[in-house]
């Protein structure tokens, strides 16, 4: 498996494109640096959803002018012009997370199931690495091994 897995908060709009396939390219304001090519990247569906429902393999990452960023994503993002440069007001440079390998769980990971069964998950703010507890958690074992034969 790859190196690195990373917990990124999806708000529940934005989800629904990546899983519908409309949308193959996550913003951010800011580069998780660790990231790289082939990287697994499990999608947190933020409030009120508050669930894990799949996951996306990195296939590469840009970070660029926002003129530049724009043109890249354009067609890729899922959202209009005036709503990109809303969502990077105040910064020069913004990042794009290329993917096209998307796969959701048959059933989303509930935070509530979670912390139920004693996994301390602490749902990411904007992104998180996965730790090792919880890669190795069978509640994590669909995503990961989905991942491992692709």
């Amino acid at each position: 498996m790859s190196s690195n897995a990373i917990l990124l908060a999806v708000r529940p709009q934005y989800a629904k494109k990546i899983f519908e396939g409309s949308k193959r390219v996550e913003l951010r304001r800011v580069r998780p640096k660790q990231i790289k090519k082939g990287d697994l990247v499990m999608i947190y569906i933020s409030s009120p959803i508050q669930s894990i429902a799949g996951a996306f393999k990195v296939n590469e990452i840009v970070e660029k002018t926002l003129l530049e960023l724009w043109d890249l994503v354009y067609d890729k993002a899922g959202i209009t012009q005036k709503e990109f440069y809303e969502y990077y007001q105040g910064i020069e440079t913004g990042v794009g997370i290329f993917f096209d390998e998307i796969w959701s769980l048959r059933e989303p990971i509930k935070i509530q199931t979670l912390q139920e069964q004693g996994i301390d998950f602490q749902p990411p703010q904007g992104f998180r690495y996965a730790t090792a507890n919880e890669l190795a958690s069978p509640y994590f074992a669909e995503l990961v091994s989905s991942f491992e034969i692709l």
